[in-house]
């Protein structure tokens, strides 16, 4: 599979204040390269929590499209930079599908440093953030753009404070054959918004896994296209 498909990547564990906390049964989750921790459930989980769509729309960022909620944020857009998601699951939904693409190093550290460092929590921010600082686009290359689609979604848990969620998306891979990937992404509510949990190690390959299908998962209208 080409990097270029596993844009959005995934936390395994939440980080909070006092340590590590595991939070979400892994029951149903993909197949992942090693396995996750035991789980010890908040009793305000849910597992599925409504989220609804309908009232989302789709605008291009660097060539993938990406949510937005005039109700549930982005509240803020600055430029690339967004900020500013309800304490809800479509704020974190959101939050989260923003958050790890602007995350990604072939934005520059105009946009990807400063949503590590002020967006992203967790003891593994400054590996996240060397990945950043290492990363070295092809000389001669046109301004980098994504090839990928979001394609949909599926809850591991939600409360107020906490989320986890996997995300799939689809680009292109060898021989022009179409590969999809699902990613899990872990949230906290910090300081009125939501921040992502910076992947185990600074990279977020062990939290992908490749999926044939959509089944079990919420399609995002229109899968995400324009």
């Amino acid at each position: 599979m080409r990097s270029r498909t596993l844009l959005i990547m995934a936390a395994v564990s939440v980080v909070a204040l006092g340590g590590t906390v595991t939070l979400f049964n892994d029951r149903d989750d993909p197949p992942q390269q090693g396995a996750l921790p035991a789980a010890a459930v908040d009793h305000r989980l849910q597992s599925a929590p409504a989220t609804e769509l309908a009232g989302v729309s789709w605008r291009d960022f660097h060539g993938v499209q990406l949510p937005y909620s005039a109700t549930d944020g982005p509240r803020t857009i600055d430029h690339d930079r967004v900020w500013g998601f309800t304490q809800t699951p479509l704020g974190a939904l959101l939050a989260a599908v923003h958050l790890t693409v602007r995350s990604d190093p072939r934005w520059g550290q105009r946009v990807a440093e400063p949503t590590i460092t002020q967006q992203f929590v967790g003891p593994d921010v400054a590996g996240l953030m060397a990945s950043v600082n290492g990363y070295r686009p092809r000389a001669g290359s046109e301004a980098q753009r994504a090839y990928v689609v979001l394609e949909g979604f599926r809850w591991q848990g939600f409360t107020p404070d906490v989320a986890s969620l996997d995300l799939v998306s689809a680009g292109p891979g060898d021989s022009d054959r179409t590969v999809r990937a699902a990613t899990r992404v872990q949230l906290q509510w910090r300081n009125g918004d939501w921040r992502v949990v910076a992947p185990l190690a600074g990279t977020w390959t062990s939290a992908a896994a490749p999926v044939d299908s959509l089944d079990g998962y919420t399609r995002f209208p229109a899968g995400g296209r324009p």
